[in-house]
């Protein structure tokens, strides 16, 4: 079952990332940039409402690995940074970093204080 958890929401995850960046994505990857932060802020949210892994968590097998790992790409993250070169490429990687952990800590602040089991 958690396989087909994680299977079904990889491909929902893949299908949004492959939308976001098919409008967003331009000179500057926008798109790739929106969905790195999205899905940190989800998983955030997601183990600060106490999901976490292992164990059989259903909706953090479905939300956590499957949908925000199809979500989020660091290895397209990777390549464009490349691509920008130098500085545009810098800017990019540490404007992506901060607003990812930045995100991500939001998100798990929020769960933190909306679970109703702390």
């Amino acid at each position: 079952m958690t396989l087909l958890l994680v299977a079904l929401g990889g491909a929902l995850g893949s299908a949004l990332r492959y939308v976001a960046a098919s409008a967003l994505d331009g000179r500057w990857p926008r798109g790739t940039l929106a969905v790195n932060v999205a899905g940190s802020a989800l998983l955030g949210l997601l183990v600060g409402l106490g999901h976490e892994p292992g164990g059989g968590d259903a909706a953090y097998a479905l939300v956590g690995v499957g949908f925000c790992g199809g979500l989020t790409t660091w290895s397209a993250f990777a390549g464009q940074t490349h691509r920008l070169g130098g500085r545009a490429g810098a800017a990019y990687a540490a404007g992506t970093l901060g607003l990812a952990l930045a995100a991500c800590a939001l998100g798990f602040w929020v769960g933190s204080w909306a679970d109703p089991q702390a």
